[in-house]
């Protein structure tokens, strides 16, 4: 999530006949890669539950751009980090290097391609990373979507290994980007999931996702970092869900029995 690569186009005229499930391929591409944006974001919620905040967010991607709007109209200072900066000033949002995106963040999101997204964080830098709350989005996945990058782990353990005085949490890795930031879109309520080892970083995570339009009935801390990995390995059911739906905008709840019954 948060690459810029190019997502598939759609088979010319006169060409063989696309699979049935072509476009829910394409939609999927969207979601795996994160790539430039052909429509408009929806807009989050404007009421923040947090302080004003500035929030530096790795990458320029789909998943970037709609955290930074929704996150923005929410009252918060954003900033998208990229490699190129220069090659980013079409977006409508303000763009700077990676380090002087960290440097200017109190949290940071990394939304860049899972599969890269450590040797990017250590182009910037440990020392520059060192107790700022690192909100951890990004998915690994190979060019054909078949196999996860860290199937054995998840990429939020591989950051908070290489980095140990950078809080990591993972979430809202287990849905597309127009539903991270609209999540009353959908026809009932969702569940998002954190994952980390720092207490009051999930916390301050937590109220951001409320700025989101998250509630905290819908956020399920489900543990430590270890339990990044059934986040990220969802990657796979979700493809298979986008498939049998033909579409992506959609999300998973998780329901218990009433209290009273045993």
């Amino acid at each position: 999530m948060g690459s810029d690569r190019a997502v598939a186009s759609r088979p010319e005229s006169g060409a063989a006949s696309p699979p049935a499930n072509w476009r829910a391929t394409a939609e999927l591409r969207l979601w795996c890669r994160s790539t430039r944006s052909c429509g408009p974001i929806r807009q989050a919620p404007t009421t923040s539950s947090v302080h004003t905040m500035r929030i530096g967010l790795l990458g320029t991607g789909n998943v970037a751009r709609a955290l930074a709007h929704g996150w923005g109209a929410a009252g918060h200072d954003v900033l998208l980090g990229s490699r190129r900066p220069t090659d980013r000033t079409d977006l409508g949002l303000p763009v700077a290097g990676l380090s002087e995106t960290a440097a200017h963040a109190e949290v940071l999101v990394n939304a860049t391609p899972g599969a890269v997204s450590v040797e990017l964080l250590h182009s910037i830098g440990a020392p520059a990373l060192a107790g700022t709350l690192l909100i951890d989005v990004g998915v690994g996945l190979s060019d054909d979507f078949t196999e996860l990058s860290h199937p054995n782990s998840s990429l939020g353990e591989q950051i908070q290994e290489a980095f140990p005085l950078t809080p990591v949490v993972k979430t809202l890795c287990t849905m597309d980007s127009t539903v991270m930031i609209a999540p009353d879109g959908l026809d009932g309520p969702s569940t998002v999931f954190l994952s980390g080892d720092d207490a009051e970083a999930k916390r301050t995570t937590g109220r951001l996702l409320t700025d989101l339009g998250w509630p905290r009935s819908s956020q399920l801390d489900i543990g430590g970092i270890t339990t990044a990995r059934g986040q990220e390995h969802f990657a796979l059911l979700f493809m298979g869900i986008a498939g049998g739906l033909g579409a992506h905008t959609f999300n998973i709840n998780v329901v218990t029995r009433p209290s009273a019954q045993v």
